[in-house]
């Protein structure tokens, strides 16, 4: 058995815990073998197994190990580029198209949590908040563009409308969707997973996928096995290593941090969001922040195009609480964990297949919660030959990263501060 653990944070300390699963051992076969078992891998094993497929799912750490169990817990509409990109790259129509799956996302999220039982906490409402007035006249003219051009309500709220719910002074509005919402993201994956098992999903943990044989039946080896398919779903996003040096190119990884106070109490904890909306602004370096079901204050940003934590990350992330909440200066932060989310140079979605019967999903860019399920679900249906869906997505261009190799994380380093300083000074 793997003897892997979950990165220490507060989700791992307070999610109930899913057994530990084999470690794959010699050779398997299936009709789909799946690497990585986060939200887009369990996604499609879970609906391929409903469709009576036999399905293999490798996973090199623990279920939801990376981004899955370890992201802010945001589900939110769209994507995370801008819908005037997926107008350039597609046209109007298929934009709207898109714009409607991600609206779907959310209903399938919902449906999921609600047809499996999974107690992940899940709350509707999610707000936008503007810093600056470049970013309140954006986000009002935003307001009108989903209502007018994709049919999507959604609220603006002025600063005091804002006040009522939300004890900050930061902020000039808000944004305010009632469709989207946050979960405990952990607990979801632990979910999906149970699920899946009941299935008769095989999940082998502690078994890293160190090559991707094409083929007639793909194999995906690991260091004690190998796992052979009619297809195979290369669901590793940020994490595949080496796997497919054509998709790892086309997405750069990049750490994002949460940090989890110590608990406020159930009045304190209200008098801060008393909604229990999710929250987060609309700077490139973005803060995002909730409340946990023991009444903590969770607060997510800094992110590090670099590889490396930000210096002195508990020091900074106890400065960004204080901006925002400066009633909490005497809160302690008792959690503090980060993970690798996979962004692509359009920040628009990057699915589709490397072979007729290899396919992949990735390029979520800090929007998978929902969109992961989507993926999975869209991907099963291509194997069972409606591809229509993932043809959708498929279309969408994407380009490497540039500099290589070697220059493309200094590029990228380079180009976020220079969004940074925007945000600081605009």
């Amino acid at each position: 058995m793997s003897s892997r653990t979950h990165p220490a944070g507060w989700y791992a300390a307070s999610a109930a815990p899913l057994p530990e699963q084999p470690v794959l051992e010699g050779r398997t076969e299936a009709d789909v073998c799946i690497l990585g078992a986060g939200y887009t891998g369990l996604s499609a094993a879970l609906e391929l197994a409903g469709a009576g497929y036999r399905v293999v799912v490798l996973e090199a750490e623990r279920v939801g190990w990376g981004a899955s169990g370890r992201n802010g817990g945001q589900a939110i509409v769209g994507y995370a580029c801008e819908m005037d990109t997926l107008e350039g790259l597609r046209g109007p129509d298929q934009a709207r198209v898109l714009f409607a799956l991600s609206r779907e996302a959310l209903d399938l999220l919902r449906a999921r949590i609600a047809r499996h039982a999974i107690a992940c906490d899940w709350q509707a409402g999610h707000a936008h908040v503007p810093i600056r007035p470049r970013q309140e006249r954006a986000l009002r003219a935003y307001v009108e563009e989903m209502a007018g051009r994709y049919g999507y309500p959604l609220e603006w709220w002025d600063r005091a409308r804002l006040r009522q719910v939300l004890a900050s002074d930061r902020y000039l509005g808000a944004v305010y969707d009632a469709n989207s919402g946050h979960l405990h993201p952990l607990e979801y994956a632990y979910g999906l997973a149970r699920a899946a098992l009941a299935a008769g999903v095989r999940i082998y943990e502690g078994s890293r996928v160190t090559a991707l044989v094409h083929g007639r039946r793909p194999r995906l080896r690991t260091a004690r096995g190998e796992a052979e398919a009619d297809f195979a779903v290369l669901a590793g996003n940020a994490w595949l290593r080496g796997i497919a040096p054509e998709l790892e190119s086309r997405v750069m990884p990049v750490g994002t941090y949460i940090a989890a106070t110590a608990p406020l109490g159930e009045a304190r904890a209200r008098a801060l969001i008393g909604n229990n909306m999710a929250v987060a602004d609309v700077n490139w370096a973005l803060d995002y922040f909730r409340l946990s079901r023991d009444h903590r204050l969770l607060f997510g940003g800094r992110a590090s195009y670099s590889s490396l934590p930000p210096p002195n990350l508990r020091g900074v992330m106890r400065r960004r609480i204080r901006t925002v909440f400066p009633q909490l200066a005497d809160v302690p932060i008792e959690y503090l964990w980060g993970g690798y989310v996979d962004i692509s140079l359009n920040r628009a979605p990057h699915w589709g297949r490397l072979a007729p019967n290899v396919y992949f999903a990735q390029g979520f860019s800090g929007h998978g919660v929902a969109l992961t399920g989507l993926a999975g679900q869209v991907i099963a249906q291509a194997i069972r030959g409606q591809a229509e869906r993932l043809d959708l997505f498929a279309r969408i261009p994407h380009a490497p990263f540039p500099g290589g190799r070697l220059l493309r994380t200094p590029l990228l380093v380079l180009a976020m501060s220079w969004y940074k300083l925007r945000d600081a000074l605009w």
